[in-house]
């Protein structure tokens, strides 16, 4: 399915009581792309997915705006790595991981997990991958250029909109997070970091 056929995409936690759908025009200005980060597997780690090594974690970037939850935001929960970390939210019913985001809705930015969507068909080839590891424990990034540049349109149509403040992550009033993080310990991220 090309981008100009995107069409309104479902999605659900691990036991479908929090469940969704990421918009039409989510899926259109979304980019995919996958994640070799250490941060990312350590997350898929704390939340009991299968280890993504050697592999990395599929990911949609998208405006956060574009994902609607239909039902069971009730289990909507969040947890950060480290203090200053990304904010990692997830269904506490399942402890099934959901999207990244930044700390603030000002910055309107979510990596959605695509092992979420039932059917990730329609997102389109894989355009970008982050931390490709490299011999020697060296990382490098593979066509970065598409990353970025849809992570600049998106954040302009955003601010321009207004759209920001539509979120399910972010109360639109205080424009704080909808849940309280569990912030991990040093020791408990250097268990996640073997």
């Amino acid at each position: 399915m090309g981008r100009r056929m995107a069409k309104e995409t479902p999605f659900s936690c691990s036991c479908g009581a929090l469940h969704g759908h990421i918009t039409a025009a989510g899926i259109q200005s979304g980019t995919h792309v996958v994640c070799f980060c250490h941060d990312c597997r350590a997350a898929q780690l704390y939340f009991g997915q299968p280890d993504p090594l050697p592999g990395p974690v599929d990911i949609l970037q998208m405006s956060p705006e574009e994902i609607q939850i239909d039902d069971g935001a009730e289990h909507l929960a969040l947890m950060q790595l480290s203090p200053k970390g990304m904010l990692r939210w997830y269904a506490d019913c399942c402890k099934a991981p959901l999207a990244t985001t930044s700390r603030t809705p000002k910055f309107p930015f979510a990596g959605f997990i695509v092992k979420r969507i039932s059917d990730p068909s329609g997102l389109g080839p894989i355009t970008t991958q982050g931390f490709v590891p490299q011999p020697g424990g060296k990382q490098s990034h593979e066509k970065l250029r598409y990353a970025a540049a849809g992570l600049a349109t998106r954040l302009v149509k955003s601010w321009v909109s207004g759209s920001w403040k539509n979120t399910p992550f972010f109360d639109p009033e205080t424009q704080k997070p909808v849940a309280t993080a569990t912030i991990l310990s040093k020791s408990e991220r250097a268990a996640l970091y073997v």
